[in-house]
């Protein structure tokens, strides 16, 4: 089956700001406190889909969600005009007002897990919507990821995007970031890899930071997408690198049809795991690298592997990198001799998204993947996918809208709601999407 892959990056929200939310991600917890600028942000995140869409990939967009969520504030107990319930909040628990406004539905990574038609027995795409459960600041998610990818897959007949699974620790479940599929065409039943970092019924576990994805949330959203036992498998994420900063599997590893770019460490029983992929994925080829050369703590600190692994038309991969990945002696000449080893990387394009990286997260987790043939293709919302025009209405519209400094202080001020209920009201025309916030409803 004819299949390509296209790439949905998240749109930078409004209220981009640096609170260290996320224990576990030590460059969110590093840039703690300092100014963002949301302005700078969004362009930097556009300027990468405008390359790639140049470059020949089918890029689209994802829109943020609406910060602050005064929905939730309400449900916490603050109460009043809107203004009255940002200066209650600020006042009395700023560390809730900042979560209820982070913009980290900007990492699409974690938006949901996709599997393409296929490998579903229904020959639809499958999106199962991740709960993001281990972080309050991110279960709150969940609700409007699902109206926005329901508003951007629309045809029932060809997508089927189901709802979070349960908001319990048991069904722990990140999405994207912790599941590769791997096969020689992207048209072709493939291999769908689950990396999961705990299994609640037991075994190993990291013991410093917390392991996010568990083994039965990644069963329960194969048997949503309905795929068949032989294509799946489920592996464990190296307990030891989770404790060293590696929160998600995309941290660490990153595939492209049959191959994995994977760090020496990644995963528990690695060469057991490689072994299997090469008898069950068809030209299978690993593409480790020893701790020697990177160790976790520069995988970690250059987000190396939280790169996009795409695939040229003429059969080569380019990779997709942080500038960090550039900077770094070490990393850059490994992957200098890996270009020049004429195995599937090819080519290096690096791009500076200082902006996501310092709270965290990279080219990687900024995109979800979604495999489409040509017919699915046409059926999805043709609004959102990147061309000049839109590139050029969206940065138009990022300067009108956004700030160019944002601190925590400034999230209690009632105009950058305003600001943020305007910019998305106009968001939603641009793309097409209907009333998809609640303020719009």
């Amino acid at each position: 089956m004819n299949a390509t892959e296209a790439n949905f990056d998240g749109l930078v929200g409004l209220t981009h700001h640096y609170a260290g939310l996320s224990f576990g991600n030590e460059a969110s917890t590093r840039h703690q406190h300092q100014p963002s600028n949301p302005r700078l942000a969004a362009k930097q995140g556009l300027l990468k889909m405008k390359a790639l869409a140049d470059s020949g990939f089918v890029q689209g967009v994802i829109p943020p969600h609406e910060r602050p969520n005064l929905p939730l504030l309400r449900q916490l107990g603050f109460s009043g005009s809107d203004a009255q319930v940002l200066a209650q909040a600020a006042q009395r628990a700023p560390g809730l007002l900042s979560a209820a406004s982070s913009a980290s539905a900007m990492w699409v990574a974690n938006a949901a897990t996709v599997s393409p038609s296929a490998d579903s027995a229904d020959g639809r795409v499958h999106f199962t919507v991740a709960n993001l459960n281990n972080k309050f600041h991110r279960a709150m998610e969940a609700p409007q990821t699902t109206r926005l990818l329901r508003a951007i897959f629309r045809d029932p007949q060809r997508f089927a995007v189901h709802d979070a699974l349960p908001q319990v620790a048991l069904f722990g479940d990140e999405g994207a970031a912790n599941h590769n599929r791997l096969g020689a065409e992207y048209g072709d039943r493939s291999l769908q890899l689950f990396v999961y970092g705990r299994d609640d019924n037991g075994g190993s576990a990291p013991g410093r930071y917390p392991a996010r994805q568990t083994l039965q949330a990644s069963q329960a959203v194969a048997r949503l997408h309905q795929l068949e036992e032989r294509q799946t498998l489920f592996v464990q994420q190296n307990p030891a690198v989770i404790d060293q900063g590696v929160f998600h599997n995309d941290v660490i590893a990153v595939s492209n049809r049959a191959a994995l770019f994977c760090h020496q460490r990644a995963f528990v029983d690695q060469p057991a795991l490689l072994a299997t992929l090469r008898r069950r994925v068809p030209g299978f080829a690993a593409i480790e690298v020893p701790d020697a050369r990177v160790s976790v703590a520069d995988a970690v600190s250059t987000y190396l592997f939280n790169s996009q692994l795409l695939s040229r038309s003429d059969g080569g991969m380019l990779l997709v990198l942080p500038e960090e990945s550039r900077q770094h002696p070490g990393a850059w000449r490994y992957l200098c001799e890996l270009v020049e080893q004429d195995g599937p990387v090819r080519e290096l394009r690096s791009f500076d998204l200082r902006e996501s990286m310092h709270n965290g997260g990279g080219p990687a987790c900024l995109r979800l993947r979604v495999v489409l043939t040509q017919e699915e293709l046409r059926a999805l919302n043709p609004a959102v996918l990147m061309d000049d025009r839109l590139f050029a209405e969206l940065n138009n519209w990022v300067d009108l809208h956004y700030r160019d400094r944002l601190t925590q202080a400034d999230l209690a001020d009632p105009q950058l709601l305003r600001e943020g209920r305007d910019a998305l009201d106009e968001l939603t025309r641009l793309l097409d999407l209907g009333n998809v916030y609640a303020f719009q409803r």
